[in-house]
């Protein structure tokens, strides 16, 4: 039995999903003339009280046309040292928009309010890049899933108010969040200028994102989707599958939570784990003792029973508790942990 959690990107449309997709009706989304789409991001617009929402083929496009929006060649974001539109977008930032991040040294991917306002340049300091744009990550992937308390992201806004700075989420797995805080779309629709949701990661599609805003904003960040190649056609059969996922597939995540947690417990009775993260959602990240056993041994150990986790480098391994991580799979990972 193959047990990957690796990510929960890994999930395959499940049948229910798939009937759903070959259902759809469709037409062309370049002409905006595609039912399923304009369902989905009507859907998705009213879940957070926004004008406006546009899907998008990835994550990484749909916040790197985000980026785009809030800012201007020169100009510079400020995000956590951990945050994914640094780390994990190819250098998009500035390949696409021309712009810097100034990386704040944050707790797990999590910055205060004060640290966001020292972060910020003069304006009127000519020398240094004008600051424009502050970017959040919420869950936080190289934090290990860990969730933003919101008074503290409603501190920042009101740091963006202050300096008139755009505020951007990059809410790949906030359905996490908002499932493990009991917190609601319309909670964080009212504080951020745009969102960006993932809809395969956590809520099981084979593709697709979407980025939610004012009507003005999805105008503009149209004609963006469509020069970075982000135009689909009959885009409504991946559509379908976003609908599906938002009416039956958001409060499962409770099930990945649990599993994680328990994942954790039993790594910390392990001898070689020197460290487990704090765990909140799905995403457990761990190091490896290596006076005890070596990565390679350990790695080695889980590939023999065809178990298959991530490195996220200095020393840090990750593994992903997702919806086709079934509770099989699950018993039978804690007995071969449990038994090493």
């Amino acid at each position: 039995m193959k047990i990957n959690v690796i990510s929960d990107t890994v999930t395959r449309p499940s049948q229910p999903m798939l009937e759903a997709m070959m259902m759809a009706k469709v037409g062309d989304d370049v002409f905006k003339e595609d039912p399923s789409v304009n369902t989905l991001e009507e859907k998705m617009a009213a879940l957070f009280n926004k004008e406006a929402a546009l899907f998008f083929p990835s994550g990484t496009m749909a916040n790197q046309t985000a980026i785009k929006l809030h800012t201007q060649p020169g100009e510079q974001l400020v995000c956590d040292k951990y945050a994914h539109v640094y780390n994990y977008e190819g250098g998009g930032v500035s390949f696409n928009s021309g712009v810097s991040c100034k990386l704040v040294d944050g707790y797990r991917g999590m910055m205060t309010s004060e640290q966001v306002e020292a972060a910020i340049n003069p304006p009127d300091f000519y020398h240094s890049p004008l600051t424009s744009l502050v970017c959040i990550e919420n869950t936080t992937n190289k934090g290990g899933g860990a969730c933003w308390d919101r008074q503290t992201l409603t501190q920042i806004k009101a740091v963006c108010s202050k300096y008139k700075l755009a505020y951007h989420l990059d809410g790949a797995r906030l359905w996490n969040a908002l499932v493990a805080k009991n917190e609601s779309p319309e909670q964080y629709g009212a504080l951020f200028d745009t969102i960006s949701v993932c809809l395969s990661k956590g809520l099981g599609c084979p593709v697709g994102s979407v980025l939610v805003g004012s009507k003005m904003m999805m105008e503009k960040a149209l004609r963006i989707r469509k020069v970075l190649g982000g135009g689909m056609r009959q885009a409504g059969y991946l559509a379908a599958a976003g609908i599906y996922a938002l009416d039956n597939n958001i409060h499962r995540l409770t099930e990945d939570h649990r599993r994680a947690s328990e994942i954790g417990a039993v790594l910390k009775e392990l001898v070689f784990v020197k460290k487990v993260e704090p765990i909140e959602t799905n995403i457990v990240i761990f190091e490896i003792d290596e006076a005890v056993m070596s990565v390679d041994k350990f790695l080695q150990k889980l590939n023999e029973k065809d178990i298959h986790i991530i490195g996220m480098g200095e020393g840090k391994l990750r593994m992903v508790t997702h919806l086709d991580y079934t509770e099989t799979m699950h018993d039978a990972l804690l007995s071969f942990l449990k038994g090493l």
